[in-house]
């Protein structure tokens, strides 16, 4: 439980560096005054100071943070800033005072970060593990007791390579081949499990038990491992990491809209509890499938960075957007009281998902099913 724990806590922290990593790096190279770099959340335990900025480590041990000269609460700072006696390179050094494109990009650094993190793990494992994908064969997996299937002589693991001389390269276009001769004799070329051809001759039914099929046999896709050359990887992984990232989309969507209609949370959605559980869970199933994981962990970091919502970087980047659009900067105070609103509903969120995931803890549930 402790080893889960601690691994925990360094995915997390590695994951929210990166984040800030990608805030920290973008402000340096567009001047902007970097007062302090954190390892963990304050209080400090301990800083040293290297040029202007501080890098910190801290009490609470998950993720950090980058603070920003001129960026306050809201993420603005101009008025605080400018009730100050400071030199005109300092002002000039702050962030609110950074044209709009080159605020936008400091704050959108961070999800790109995540984004990348988890394009780069997904490209590793797609060239280096791979990834299971369909294959081109049909493999019976199951013969229905006195079925047309069984009198043939099909037998569970034989491979169907043709059906009256057509070649069968997926279950859907042997069903759909089957359905449209019902009542009549097929010829199967079959490759057995001892690797030896067969011609088989089977009469699929025009009744039959809802459960069993015409032939009376279940089939399935065969599955292999597909590796991709190093220089196709990144390509592959960067399409799989969107594909992931609209499904986790989606997932949030329904998320919030169970929870504002039924009050309840969805079933197979975790909180920071069962985060921990699953990493533990991962941890068993190996080096591979907890980097997969981790992978997933930031794409979920960035999506939910990225959403228009106040106190997050998507919040701080629409009111960015608005101030560029309309060319005045947003009242500081409705900006700060939008940000305290979201960071309200943001926690009583992450508050009711918690009590969820302890309540299935304690029943014995587990929080989410892992196929293995």
């Amino acid at each position: 439980m402790l080893v889960t724990v601690i691994i925990f806590i360094v995915i997390l922290s590695v994951l929210v560096l990166i984040h800030e990593a990608g805030h920290f790096f973008v402000a340096k190279f567009f001047g902007i005054k970097v007062e302090e770099f954190g390892f963990g959340l304050p209080p400090r335990a301990f800083g040293i100071k290297r040029g202007e900025t501080i890098y910190s480590i801290n009490w609470l041990p998950i993720g950090g943070f980058v603070k920003l000269y001129g960026e306050d609460e809201a993420g603005t700072g101009a008025v605080s800033i400018k009730e100050q006696k400071v030199s005109k390179k300092d002002r000039e050094r702050a962030f609110f005072a950074k044209p709009v494109w080159q605020r936008a990009l400091v704050v959108l650094a961070g999800v790109v970060m995540n984004f990348v993190l988890a394009v780069a793990i997904i490209s590793i494992l797609f060239s280096a593990v791979g990834i299971q994908t369909g294959g081109n064969k049909v493999i019976v997996t199951q013969v229905i007791p006195n079925s047309p299937a069984q009198k043939a002589g099909l037998k569970v693991g034989d491979t169907i390579e043709a059906i009256n001389n057509t070649a069968v390269s997926s279950p859907g276009q042997l069903v759909t081949i089957t359905r449209g001769h019902l009542g009549q004799k097929l010829t199967l070329r079959v490759l057995t499990t001892k690797d030896k051809q067969e011609i088989l001759e089977v009469t699929p039914r025009k009744n039959y038990p809802p459960d069993q099929g015409p032939m009376g046999v279940a089939i399935s896709q065969n599955i292999i491992i597909k590796k991709y050359p190093w220089y196709e990887a990144p390509f592959v992984g960067t399409s799989q990491a969107l594909s992931e990232s609209w499904l986790i989309l989606s997932g949030l969507g329904m998320v919030v809209v169970q929870l504002f209609t039924k009050a309840s949370v969805p079933s197979g959605v975790a909180g920071p509890v069962g985060i921990a559980e699953l990493t533990g869970t991962f941890v068993q199933l190996g080096l591979p499938a907890l980097l997969s994981f981790v992978s997933l962990l930031s794409l979920n970091l960035a999506i939910l960075n990225i959403l228009p919502i106040p106190a997050l970087d998507g919040g701080r980047l629409f009111f960015i957007l608005v101030e560029g659009i309309t060319r005045r900067k947003v009242d500081q105070r409705v900006e700060s009281y939008a940000h305290a609103i979201g960071m309200a509903v943001l926690l009583l969120i992450i508050a009711l998902i918690t009590l969820h995931d302890i309540i299935r803890l304690i029943s014995g549930q587990p929080i989410l099913q892992i196929p293995k």
